[in-house]
């Protein structure tokens, strides 16, 4: 089956709530996690979170990107600059920048979740997705792309892995930099420019 993997623009909004479900994907969450602070989680709700995502959505550039299989989006990666996901940059996490000055930097971006739709699971579309992101992420100016996620879990549905695999990111090039916290190590991938 052949997969497409294409930015998250405003027009693919009704592709990415069926992808979602009625749920919001993890737990009503919307992707959104990174993006808002834990005070303003705590407050929220499935229904802001959904409005959250899709105002940013709307308001562009691509937050991300979509992996399409017979018409049908089958999955989600959130990629672009740090600045962002403001809580990816928070120093207690695992995700912060080795340089502070990178939160802020445009050129350094991050892939900081995935979601796979159930069925699709397992037919490796999260390696496509980060193989776009890539592609994306250099043709729009960035010279870093940096990730924290889950080493291997013996439990393929660990809600840990909404961060990707650490092995998913190893096959496409990334680099541990430092490891925080134990079993998520922070990852960089070095662009090179287009020539």
């Amino acid at each position: 089956m052949s997969t497409t993997v294409v930015p998250l623009a405003p027009e693919l909004w009704p592709e990415f709530e069926d992808l979602f479900g009625k749920q919001g994907a993890c737990y009503g969450c919307w992707c959104t996690h990174f993006r808002l602070a834990p005070a303003a989680r705590r407050e929220s709700s499935r229904e802001r979170n959904k409005d959250h995502i899709k105002a940013r959505i709307e308001a562009g550039p691509p937050p991300g990107l979509l992996a399409f299989e017979d018409g049908k989006a089958v999955g989600w990666m959130q990629i672009g600059p740090r600045a962002d996901v403001p809580e990816w940059n928070n120093k207690g996490r695992g995700s912060a920048p080795i340089d502070p000055a990178d939160a802020s930097d445009p050129a350094v971006w991050a892939i900081s979740c995935f979601f796979i739709r159930a069925k699709a699971r397992g037919r490796g579309i999260t390696h496509r997705l980060v193989e776009g992101g890539i592609e994306f992420a250099r043709r729009n100016g960035a010279r870093l792309v940096e990730a924290c996620p889950i080493d291997l879990s013996r439990d393929s549905r660990s809600i840990g892995l909404f961060v990707g695999s650490s092995g998913v990111f190893e096959k496409a090039g990334f680099e541990r930099l430092v490891e925080r916290k134990a079993g998520r190590p922070l990852m960089r991938l070095v662009l090179k420019p287009i020539a």
